[in-house]
């Protein structure tokens, strides 16, 4: 732990309490000249510390920066079981799901011999990586999805299940149920969902989620999933110029949630959701879908303009596949490829 984290850590705990520099001194094990530096550098990053005449240090409002202890703290608050998992947080990264790639790379084998899971497994398994930024955020279908700083949060989950994964879109799905969940308890918001990752409120998307497998190649099993989600909380310019259908959750609501909060909640309704009954999931993710009876333009293979079609969209199966019915009234089965209202068109 950093003296910076140290010194946060320390003021998070004592909240409106001042705190001399000669005391967080002495707790950190560094110089008084150490301790101005990591406040100034955590005044930087958005902390409100005030400071005393006699010297000390006040945090006047809970810090709303990314930490492991920060995450943690939250994490425990409403999900105590998830005490062991493994946190790491970035003030900027590439991306939360290309450094879970990289750990998953360089940690061996998940699983032994009898699908029990191996000490690297047990310990990435139910893992997460936050980010206050991104510097290449991808969205599903090879897209860029924009990361800013300060408006947003950026998290990866491991999730290595018992013998493997099936059936990924579930995954994806069930993950946008967590996030409506957490989202609407915290805002007093109501969410949409968009086939099969976007999360809506206002009719403007503010959360995209993006699945990949991690495969061991010797097995040829997909041992763990690694689940990005995106979330705008606050209007960014950036964002909105990327995207004209792109909204933030503050956009119509004034409440002031942490976004320490906010990742840590997500987090942990994902990993508690993996783990309910998929009947029940996919009956909720049914009820929050704003598609079904509307009419819907189908691009079954990016770039190929050719492959486009309208079709109506019918139910969503229990693998989370969306049915729809063409104009001579067959049916097709959709587990892939990407959708649009067709008056968007």
């Amino acid at each position: 732990m950093t003296t910076k984290e140290k010194v946060l850590e320390i003021l998070s705990q004592n909240i409106n309490i001042p705190l001399s520099g000669e005391k967080l001194a002495e707790s950190c094990g560094v110089s008084r000249a150490a301790i101005w530096k990591a406040v100034n550098s955590l005044r930087d990053k958005g902390c409100i510390i005030e400071g005393t005449t006699n010297g000390g240090y006040i945090l006047k409002v809970p810090a709303d920066i990314f930490s492991q202890e920060s995450l943690s703290t939250f994490l425990l608050e409403k999900y105590p079981e998830l005490k062991d998992s493994h946190i790491e947080a970035f003030s900027q990264i590439d991306s939360t799901n290309t450094y879970a790639k990289k750990i998953l790379s360089q940690c061996g084998n998940l699983r032994n011999s009898d699908g029990s899971l191996t000490e690297a497994g047990k310990k990435y398994h139910k893992s997460l990586i936050v980010a206050e930024s991104q510097t290449s955020g991808r969205g599903r279908l090879g897209r860029t999805f924009v990361s800013p700083a300060k408006t947003g949060i950026y998290l990866s989950i491991i999730y290595a299940p018992e013998n493997g994964i099936k059936d990924a879109a579930r995954f994806t799905a069930f993950s946008a149920v967590a996030v409506c969940r957490v989202i609407e308890r915290l805002f007093s918001v109501e969410t949409k969902i968009k086939w099969i990752n976007d999360i809506f409120i206002n009719q403007k998307k503010v959360c995209g989620i993006l699945t990949e497998g991690f495969t061991n190649f010797e097995s040829g099993i997909i041992e763990s999933a690694i689940i990005g989600i995106g979330i705008n909380i606050k209007d960014n310019e950036e964002i909105f110029l990327a995207n004209k259908n792109a909204g933030s959750i503050e956009g119509k609501n004034n409440k002031n949630i942490s976004r320490c909060q906010l990742a840590a909640e997500v987090a942990g309704e994902v990993i508690k959701i993996l783990e309910e009954k998929p009947q029940e999931l996919i009956k909720e993710y049914k009820e929050k879908s704003f598609l079904i009876g509307k009419t819907l333009t189908i691009h079954p293979v990016i770039g190929d303009e050719k492959s486009i079609y309208q079709a109506k969209a019918i139910d969503i199966d229990e693998k989370a596949s969306l049915i729809v019915e063409l104009p001579d009234g067959s049916r097709k089965t959709l587990n892939s490829g990407e959708v649009s209202l067709h008056s968007e068109e």
